[in-house]
């Protein structure tokens, strides 16, 4: 029994296994990465794991998609076979005389593969049972198409190195045949090969899969020995070449829907790439690989710094080229803004637009609506645009009429820019049922998977296409993609600039929107309308308070040199919802250079700027309207009280200082906003009320996540949730307030 132990231990399977937790361990993090997203806990929050579970590819969810998953992880797997095979071989010296040697080396290195491997199909079969919903032929079709695309890689992958063992052993033959030649060239008496590295391996799996007791070299030259294994590394890195051109391919004609790959693939050929490279450093470098790395960042960042490579995303349709025009983005500059010359004048407009509205109304004093939606991805957007359709179908098609602005953050002002443009149509005589199904299920597709096959694909690989917006034109990255696919995705009807809604907003036909980012070097908000805003840049108590410094910017004024009604409506909607590293923060064309991202750092509710709006016009809004409803559509319940307070780990101690504000930011807006709320009634005579419509989960716990991708459960549970108690009790409010 001890001998068995001793020789299962000493087995080259169990020895490999052992050795990858030994050595090069940071090559292991790629598996753990793959592991804890299949396992819906690595970047669960942004819908990885389904991009693993439910591959998209030409629009559709098949076999065919699954097998492109299957196909890249076969790529993986070869990669990690190819990469740790370089790296380990010098340690197994045997197999240098044996047939096939990296054949031999796969079947003994599969333990961990398989094991992933097994896991994947498990969880994946569990995923769309319970979250996909699909149906048993589904699955399988899933299921089949990823194993068939596996299968067909690995082994054109085995057929390719047969032919080069084939070829190896060709020239090798004539050499070994021929015993002066040999020992002439390969004498083990003049250079032994030194068993320093060898691990110690009693059995082997043969390629039949049968166990073969290891022969000892201590026989051959070790010229010999390395001659052989040179060999076999080269052509095993014309694998990872291929693996490589497959990426830079995929990035230039990302375009071109064949050329698409599921972001899943992306991802993992990109990981398969990795571990190439970090084993290629290994190996060629030695000890000087984590040298060589921090040479390249530093030449890098010297290119970034002198503009010779430039990767920031840019708001597509400003204009860049006028680098002498560009404005001082400081304290003096934002003041001027802000003059009370401007503010006076920006009211006086304001005022003509809130006058037009009235006109559109049907009463003497109508109830006026501020439409607040809240970021939160996908989860927000179909629960924002499922409730629009909802509360307009409900109050007779009058929802838009009374709306006059719509501020928000993220996924909820998608939906709600897309129901604008809805209604915008049918205004101008298209016919549409603005409460049919077809444009909630539009506008909550997934926008996931463009994102991250532009990243892998496009950003990394192939960052050098351009497109044009008007006269200028921008590098193709992840942030085009997720606005091409948001066009897709809503049947390309958002395609516009600023420039195109100014009259419409002008004449109050539709609701303003304010879009919403935050500047990231001071915090302040970068708001984006076709009317001038300059009042909002700071409380109206401040007005002519010249050493309160503005706290928001009025993005037209400030770029009025950069053609700022130019501004794509997709760009002022992503930069509305950049969130970090999903999407790229956007960079503006001033001096000093500044970027923006998610509007929900600020103000994730859109409330605060409907109360400062308030704020500004309350003499307006109480002697011409019978009441300011603010309607707020937010994806997420308040307070914290639904989720009971754990005593937590040890671990907490160290983690929770860092990460206390991120938990709670969302908690911090609400006590902000609440008391920012109560004072309005105090300041105006307005007739003010506050209706909240809140997703709430059917099951505690078990919400849909934010993120820009939703499984079928999800959307049914968010659908849903309009239907709970809560919210029909609103509805009733909402419903008595605009009669």
């Amino acid at each position: 029994m001890k001998l068995l132990l001793r020789n299962i231990f000493y087995s080259f399977p169990i020895q490999l296994l052992i050795l990858h937790f030994r050595k090069y361990q940071v090559l292991l993090i790629f598996w753990f990465l793959m592991a804890s997203t299949i396992n819906s806990g690595f970047m669960k929050n942004f819908g990885a794991d389904a991009l693993f579970f439910v591959p998209e590819y030409l629009g559709k969810v098949n076999a065919l998609s699954s097998a492109a998953v299957g196909i890249a992880m076969g790529v993986f797997f070869m990669s990690w076979n190819i990469t740790t095979f370089i790296l380990h071989t010098r340690r197994f010296k045997f197999l240098a005389t044996a047939s096939t040697p990296f054949l031999k080396y796969c079947i003994n290195n599969g333990l961990l593969p398989l094991f992933f491997l097994a896991f994947y199909l498990v969880k994946s079969i569990q995923f769309n049972t319970y979250k996909e919903l699909l149906s048993t032929g589904e699955e399988v079709a899933l299921v089949l198409g990823f194993l068939g695309g596996f299968i067909a890689l690995v082994a054109f992958s085995f057929a390719f190195f047969f032919g080069v063992d084939r070829t190896i052993l060709r020239t090798i033959t004539p050499v070994v045949a021929n015993p002066e030649f040999f020992r002439s060239n390969f004498d083990p008496s003049k250079k032994p090969h030194t068993d320093g590295f060898g691990m110690k391996v009693s059995y082997f799996l043969s390629g039949r899969f049968k166990f073969r007791k290891a022969r000892p070299v201590t026989h051959y030259n070790q010229d010999f020995l390395d001659t052989i294994f040179k060999r076999h590394h080269f052509a095993a890195m014309m694998g990872i070449i291929l693996a490589f051109i497959f990426l830079i391919v995929c990035g230039f004609f990302l375009d071109v829907k064949f050329f698409q790959p599921p972001a899943a693939a992306s991802i993992v050929v990109f990981f398969a790439l990795m571990v190439a490279v970090i084993g290629a450093l290994t190996y060629f470098l030695q000890s000087w690989s984590l040298l060589f790395v921090i040479a390249l960042v530093a030449i890098l960042n010297i290119l970034y710094e002198k503009e010779i490579i430039d990767p920031r995303n840019k708001a597509y349709g400003i204009n860049y080229t006028n680098k002498d025009q560009r404005p001082q983005y400081s304290r003096q500059s934002l003041q001027q803004i802000c003059s009370p010359a401007n503010i006076t004048a920006d009211k006086n407009n304001m005022i003509q637009v809130l006058n037009n509205w009235k006109k559109k109304q049907q009463e003497v004093k109508p109830a006026i609506l501020f439409l607040n939606v809240s970021g939160g991805g996908l989860r927000s957007t179909t629960f924002v645009m499922n409730t629009l359709q909802q509360l307009d179908s409900i109050t007779g098609g009058s929802l838009m009429r009374h709306t006059f602005l719509i501020s928000g953050a993220s996924g909820g002002m998608l939906s709600a820019a897309y129901y604008r443009e809805l209604y915008r149509q049918k205004l101008q005589g298209q016919n549409l049922n603005l409460h049919q199904e077809v444009y909630r299920d539009n506008i909550a597709q997934d926008l996931l998977n463009p994102v991250f096959s532009s990243m892998i694909s496009r950003d990394i690989f192939s960052p050098a296409q351009k497109f044009r917006v008007g006269p200028y034109s921008y590098i193709k990255d992840r942030g085009y993609a997720f606005e091409e696919k948001l066009n897709e995705n809503s049947g390309k009807i958002l395609n516009r600039q600023l420039k195109d809604y100014a009259a419409d907003e002008k004449a109050a036909n539709i609701p303003m929107m304010i879009f919403n980012s935050v500047v990231t070097a001071d915090g302040r908000k970068m708001m984006i309308g076709t009317q001038p805003l300059s009042f909002m840049m700071k409380p109206a108590a401040f007005d002519n308070d010249s050493s309160v410094s503005p706290d928001a910017i009025d993005f037209a004024a400030l770029f009025r040199l950069q053609d700022p009604m130019n501004l794509r409506l997709l760009t002022a909607m992503r930069m509305n919802a950049t969130f970090p590293y999903v999407l790229p923060n956007v960079w503006l064309p001033c001096n000093p250079v500044i970027d923006v991202m998610d509007a929900g750092l600020r103000d994730n509710f859109g409330q605060e700027s409907t109360l400062r709006f308030i704020d500004n016009f309350k003499d307006w809004l109480a002697e011409n309207t019978s009441g300011v409803l603010i309607v707020q559509i937010r994806d997420r319940e308040k307070d914290n009280w639904q989720h009971p307070l754990e005593t937590g780990t040890i671990t907490d101690l160290l983690v929770k200082p860092a990460t206390m504000l991120q938990h709670n930011w969302f908690n911090l807006q609400d006590y902000f906003q609440n008391q920012a709320y109560s004072f309005i009634p105090e300041q105006t005579r307005t007739n003010l009320h506050r209706l909240e419509f809140i997703y709430t989960p059917k099951i505690e716990d078990q919400g849909a996540a934010l993120n820009f991708h939703l499984t079928a459960a999800e959307k049914v549970d968010v659908m849903a949730s309009f239907n709970a108690a809560n919210n029909q009790q609103v509805l009733k409010a909402l419903i008595q307030l605009l009669k």
